[in-house]
């Protein structure tokens, strides 16, 4: 199992947590919601839970709950921008299909538990 970060994404998440004066790890999850039936999720982690999974990479750490981590298995996250919008990018082996708005996605069946 891994998940993984981009050096802007590291990055990213190291001047955030430079902004709020704390935070452990950078936690990313998914939520069934959309037309595609998931969406992912991200905040800063202040602590690690019973049952989180812990990855490192490029010296930031991130958490993942063990319901999302099938799902998420293989990511690489990655921060962008373009113009004036800025996003985090998920590159998700795991993903069967997005939707046209982009915000769900649905996982191949190997993905599923």
């Amino acid at each position: 199992m891994s998940i993984t970060l981009t050096k802007n994404a590291a990055d990213h998440i190291q001047q955030q947590f430079t902004k709020r004066g704390k935070g452990l790890a950078f936690r990313i999850g998914i939520k069934k919601t959309g037309c595609s039936g998931f969406s992912y999720t991200f905040d800063y982690a202040d602590e690690i839970k019973p049952g989180d999974q812990l990855f490192e990479s490029h010296k930031t750490r991130i958490v993942v709950d063990t319901i999302s981590l099938p799902y998420l298995n293989g990511s690489q996250i990655d921060f962008t921008k373009e113009g004036l919008n800025s996003s985090f990018k998920f590159i998700n082996p795991n993903t069967d299909n997005t939707c046209g708005c982009g915000d769900s996605f649905s996982v191949k069946e190997s993905a599923k538990i």
